[in-house]
């Protein structure tokens, strides 16, 4: 058995396993195959029991654990035991059912979290499977705390399997916390009871007055009420077929977790586990989340306030960000549809009001926004800032009100102004007001009315005029070290800019020093690009940095067996600093995190973009 992972999108992935000298995409699903009922034509994999005649790659499961294990055919995959057994049994009866495993392929882990180090140290092993998952998923606390240990544990390399769990509601949310592989159990017990399977919930056939389904056996049929136990078993294998392809193309695209939160909303069952996973697991979810995606972030429910890509950009901007030093107004505003803020037609309106002004410089622009709550402009191009969507109602709900106040209150403990002007709609001025020291208020109604936007430049020459002046670089330079806190934290931005210059346009500007470029600023990546000269700035901060061993040859890519170790607060799509021998060789883009950097004897770890 042989696993490898291609794409990921958080703790999900896609990945290749090669069983049988057959190539299985995951996540997939383990058909059921016996003498008695055949797995579809289209499964790729089967569960059995017992030997049979099939060219298809299969696990074989044995009699259940209070049975004496009989011989099996080596071909397969073979267990030892079943897989469905009580979870409160004794320790030792989980051990012994455990233990009894001889195939050093996989490790049988029970539903007990305090049991997970104990069996899960085979470093042979390329799959884990959970015995009693179907009486663990009921306890939905418990269920989440342990599959996220049991990935952080087994690591980035192997498969985990969960037996008897999983229907199209939930196979998004199952793969999106770390899920490989599930079976088609479900599909055969809903089928026993006359149950259709579908995404968006369950139906018994006395409740379904027309079939909404046109899967190949559905569309067949006339009357729902004739329907047998096979015809509904092969519908709902349909729908299990479709929901994984679904999956897999969500991951491939970036978009999982929006699918997840549509899939919750079926079953209040799924929404707990999500607001639970989202709550308690929050650094399981960060360390596998990229720093930067092309798919856009969709918010359409409660559940996107709790993304870890949203939470992790609040707590940079309030623990790494630091406000332009030549900044000494603050300019509240809102948001707008269109992303980067500064492209749309109300921001360009601000935008004017501002550079019309003697001193435009001294004022520094934070747009208020749900989900992420506080956006400063240096920030406009970085995800999730720079590509997300929500509904706008007007309409403000307590849990963003909450959220902006917070983070408001908190930016301003660290990020200190001479005035403030609130340029923002009375909706919301009536929850962010108090949280200001007498605020400017320019805006009566709608912030892109006339008399707002008069307003506005009126109070802005009366304030900005009372400063020195500040001259573009010396701002363009502020802006640059302000997206470098961001990125980097302060201590190496203070490194990577000193003495330095900006030149170039906005949205591409470049960081130099003198003749020698240091970095660039471009609006795909919405990051600072590191040049060599850059990179060297930083090299001996311990920060963001790549071994390779001695004998790799650096050249268009780094693949993760030319890793040695790795910093693990290395994020997907973070600069990366490459070392040998403890020296500077180059400098890139993380495809991987950094612990599965140096777990992981396949794939490509980071994109070189310099090299020495």
């Amino acid at each position: 058995m042989h696993f490898q992972v291609q794409f990921r999108d958080g703790p999900a992935r896609i990945g290749q396993l090669i069983m049988n000298d057959e190539t299985i995409c995951t996540p997939e699903i383990l058909f059921v195959h016996t003498s008695r009922l055949n797995a579809p034509a289209s499964s790729n994999i089967l569960l059995t029991h017992g030997p049979l005649k099939t060219k298809k790659p299969s696990i074989q499961i044995g009699e259940s654990v209070f049975y004496t294990p009989k011989n099996k055919t080596q071909k397969h995959l073979c267990l030892d035991n079943y897989l469905i057994y009580p979870k409160d049994v004794t320790k030792e009866l989980h051990l012994s059912a455990a233990q009894q495993n001889k195939n050093t392929t996989c490790c049988i882990v029970p539903g007990k979290k305090e049991l997970i180090p104990d069996l899960t140290g085979k470093e042979d092993a390329r799959l884990c499977i959970v015995t009693d998952a179907i009486q663990l998923f009921a306890h939905q606390s418990y269920f989440v705390d342990f599959i996220t240990t049991l990935r952080q544990k087994i690591g980035y390399t192997k498969l985990l399997y969960l037996p008897c769990v999983g229907d199209p509601t939930s196979l998004a949310l199952l793969t999106y916390m770390g899920v490989d592989l599930f079976d088609s159990f479900q599909a055969l017990m809903a089928a026993r009871n006359e149950t259709f399977l579908f995404p968006t919930g369950f139906y018994t056939k006395d409740q379904l007055k027309e079939n909404p389904c046109c899967c190949p056996t559905c569309a067949t049929t006339t009357d729902i009420s004739l329907m047998t136990y096979e015809e509904i078993l092969q519908h709902n294998y349909s729908m299990l077929l479709s929901e994984i392809k679904l999956v897999r193309n969500a991951i491939s695209t970036g978009s999982l977790r929006e699918l997840v939160e549509i899939r919750v909303r079926t079953r209040p069952h799924l929404s707990a586990l999500l607001h639970i996973l989202d709550l308690n697991q929050y650094e399981f979810l960060e360390e596998r989340t990229p720093v930067v995606r092309k798919q856009p972030l969709i918010a359409t429910t409660k559940d996107a306030l709790f993304r870890p890509e949203i939470r992790r950009f609040q707590q940079r901007v309030i623990q790494r960000y630091e406000k332009p030093k030549s900044a000494k107004i603050l300019l509240l505003l809102p948001c707008s549809a269109k992303k980067p803020y500064s492209f749309s037609k109300s921001h360009k309106l601000f935008r004017e009001c501002i550079a019309n002004q003697v001193n435009p410089f001294v004022v520094h622009e934070l747009i208020l926004t749900s989900p992420l709550g506080l956006v400063p402009r240096e920030l406009e191009l970085t995800y999730p800032a720079n590509s997300y969507d929500i509904a706008v109602t007007g309409h403000w709900d307590e849990d963003e009100k909450k959220m902006i106040r917070s983070l408001l209150q908190d930016y301003l403990k660290k990020n200190t102004y001479d005035a403030t002007i609130l340029h923002i709609s009375p909706a919301m001025q009536s929850f962010v007001s108090d949280v200001l020291k007498n605020p400017q208020v320019t805006c009566k109604d709608s912030p892109t009315s006339a008399e707002s936007l008069s307003m506005l430049s009126s109070v802005l020459q009366q304030l900005t005029s009372r400063y020195d002046h500040i001259r573009p670089q010396v701002r363009m330079y502020d802006n640059i070290t302000s997206l470098a806190c961001y990125q980097f934290g302060p201590f190496l931005a203070n490194l990577l800019m000193k003495d330095g210059t900006i030149t170039g346009k906005y949205p591409y500007q470049k960081i130099m020093d003198n003749t020698k470029q240091l970095g660039m600023l471009t609006e795909e990546r919405g990051l600072i690009s590191l040049t060599m000269d850059g990179a060297n700035r930083l090299r001996e901060t311990e920060q963001y940095w790549v071994e390779i061993s001695d004998d790799f040859t650096l050249k268009g890519s780094v693949f993760a067996p030319g890793v040695t170790d790795a910093d693990e607060s290395i994020r997907i799509g973070d600069e990366v600093l490459v070392r040998k021998k403890n020296s500077l060789c180059g400098v890139g883009v993380a495809l991987m995190n950094g612990k599965e950097m140096t777990e992981s004897s396949h794939g490509e770890a980071v994109k070189i973009r310099h090299h020495i």
